[in-house]
């Protein structure tokens, strides 16, 4: 997308209207420009021409539409840790900073929800939390912002037994291209009164308008939590278990796979005493007597597919230790290829297709000679691959896209998706059209061009109305 200079001249303009309202909360220095472009893909980083930083809904408003009124491109900013290329501006344009929009509004303990402004981290809501006896149980793994986590249809480690954003927002309150305020719901639990604008905007990637502020879902902290790890001979056979485990109806909490590359990686970089084979990570919430049982049920399937044994505890310590090795998986393999940039990508299968769509990828990994661990949220069927690339090397880089492309494919030949939670940003725009055929995408299309007719949300990501 190139700039004309009529466009160039509407962002300066733009900058210029908003430097009465921001003061020094807006900046066009070029570090801080960069820090608001894609840091973690292989997609070249495109500034913004500048970065507000926004602190209330009413100001957001302003921003938008000053921004609208001067045909100026608009980017939603959380924490910048999506993998798909969601911030950066590739027509330029202003950065929307909503880090400092961090208030927690409200908590209503009866009702298990709770008010926040976009730029509370997840984190720092379950610390806040800690003394009422709920949290808020979607968990990408980064401290993403939860307002950022929305737009992007976040899940993560627990989603196979709380659910991923979509799930847990219960309404929401959003800036749209023209500057209205809108609020998607009420915090009743259900409600047919309408359009669920509520799910129309969170996965929308800051293409449809910025969320200012959320209902969030909020569940009662277990009575007792119990988690393990469990070897197995190979992926398959790991997969296979896990698919008789959510096929038995046991409550999993969390069920994530390590290959054997990756848990190679992640023994190394923790230090924990982990066999360099393919793994299970198991947690589950309930009773003291439930949380015992599920695991002894659990090892016993793990048995019958040659894996075992599953070494589980209910200690804190010991759990917290093993899951934060998981949550480093990303740095971990980082050592694996010195100097490689790690390109991370997922798909989603159904269930009963896991085993056989990770055992194809990790067989073609094998043919290639890539360096590519896989981890995977497999209770819901996501799973991620993490290809270590010389981006030196123009032929090494083809060969990875082609190999990224090949998994869309076969997850979509097995009535998959192209991402189950890293959404779809600039890099899996083009498979959109495979994924859902031409009417599908016309329809969103049409739902952008009706709401965002000037493409100033966050264009060339998602969906775009100038395609």
């Amino acid at each position: 997308m190139t700039l004309r200079p009529l466009q160039a001249a509407d962002i300066a303009k733009a900058i210029d209207a908003l430097r009465p309202i921001l003061g020094d909360r807006i900046t066009t220095a070029a570090a801080i420009r960069e820090q608001h472009a894609s840091q973690l893909t292989w997609l070249p980083s495109q500034l913004p021409d500048a970065v507000a930083f926004a602190e209330s809904t009413e100001e957001v408003a302003e921003i938008v539409k000053i921004c609208a009124a001067h045909s100026t491109p608009m980017i939603a900013f959380g924490t910048g840790t999506a993998f798909e290329g969601h911030v950066n501006a590739p027509a330029g344009g202003i950065s929307i900073d909503l880090s400092r929009m961090n208030r927690i509004i409200a908590v209503n303990a009866e009702d298990m929800d709770c008010v926040v402004q976009p730029g509370v981290t997840r984190q720092t809501l379950n610390s806040y939390l800690r003394d009422t006896g709920l949290l808020f149980p979607v968990d990408p793994g980064a401290d993403a912002s939860l307002g950022g986590m929305a737009a992007t249809r976040a899940s993560g480690t627990n989603a196979v037994r709380y659910g991923t954003m979509k799930d847990n927002v219960v309404a929401l309150t959003a800036v749209l291209p023209n500057g209205d305020i809108v609020r998607t719901a009420r915090r009743a639990r259900k409600s047919s009164a309408g359009y669920d604008l509520t799910r129309l905007l969170v996965g929308s990637e800051g293409t449809l308008g910025i969320i200012t502020e959320l209902v969030l879902r909020l569940s009662p902290l277990p009575e007792a939590i119990a988690g393990g790890i469990c070897p197995f001979p190979t992926v398959r056979s790991a997969c296979d278990a896990v698919i008789s485990t959510i096929q038995s109806a046991i409550p999993v909490a969390r069920i994530e796979l390590l290959d054997e590359v990756t848990a190679a990686a992640v023994k190394a970089h923790s230090g924990l005493d982990l066999a360099a084979t393919p793994l299970l990570l198991l947690e589950f919430h309930g009773s003291p007597q439930s949380v015992a049982e599920q695991s002894e049920r659990f090892g016993e399937i793990a048995e019958a597919f040659g894996g075992g044994p599953f070494a589980w505890s209910d200690k804190t310590e010991e759990r917290a230790k093993l899951w934060q090795a998981r949550h480093d998986a990303y740095w971990a393999c980082l050592a694996l290829r010195p100097g490689a940039r790690p390109i991370p990508t997922d798909v989603c299968v159904p269930i009963a297709r896991l085993a056989d769509c990770v055992e194809e990828t990790k067989q073609e990994i094998l043919e290639l000679g890539l360096i590519a661990p896989v981890v995977g949220h497999v209770g819901d069927g996501n799973f991620h691959v993490q290809p270590m690339v010389d981006m030196t090397n123009p032929a090494e880089i083809e060969v990875v896209k082609r190999f990224i492309e090949r998994m869309v494919e076969r997850a979509i030949r097995m009535d998959g998706t192209c991402t189950g939670e890293h959404g779809v940003g600039q890099e899996k725009r083009r498979y959109l059209d495979l994924e859902h055929g031409p009417q599908t995408l016309a329809m969103m299309r049409s739902i952008k061009r009706a709401i965002d007719p000037l493409n100033l949300m966050n264009p060339g990501k998602l969906v775009d109305n100038s395609l």
